[in-house]
């Protein structure tokens, strides 16, 4: 379960620097416009707050690295808390921005979460 679970966490921590790249370097882009279906007059106007929501993305990829490299007494918890982080987001996200970010966001951090609780370490 523990491979898995580290497997899951390596993933998000990828995910995470991938949204990192899309909200800070490429928000104005055709190709990241059409992924959040914005306009290019609001990318514009919304490049500041996407990059703050971008840097809080970085914070997260770096819990997740921090989780896979931290002693296991330490690893543990932070993997539990970083993957929580990641459910609670893709909820609220899922109900108030998009239903895909269920899928994109909250299922991947749920197996995670689920893998890391029952790796029990």
């Amino acid at each position: 379960m523990n491979v898995v679970a580290n497997i899951l966490i390596g993933l998000l921590a990828v995910l995470h620097v991938y949204i990192v790249i899309l909200e800070m370097a490429l928000w104005t882009t055709p190709r990241v416009r059409a992924t959040f279906g914005t306009t290019a007059e609001f990318a514009e106007q919304s490049r500041t707050m996407a990059g703050n929501q971008g840097l809080y993305n970085g914070f997260l990829a770096a819990g997740f690295i921090w989780a896979l490299f931290a002693p296991a007494e330490l690893a543990h918890p932070l993997k539990v808390f970083f993957s929580l982080c990641v459910v609670i987001a893709g909820l609220y996200g899922g109900f108030t921005v998009s239903r895909r970010i269920f899928v994109v966001q909250m299922v991947p951090g749920l197996l995670a979460l689920i893998f890391v609780l029952l790796s029990g370490r």
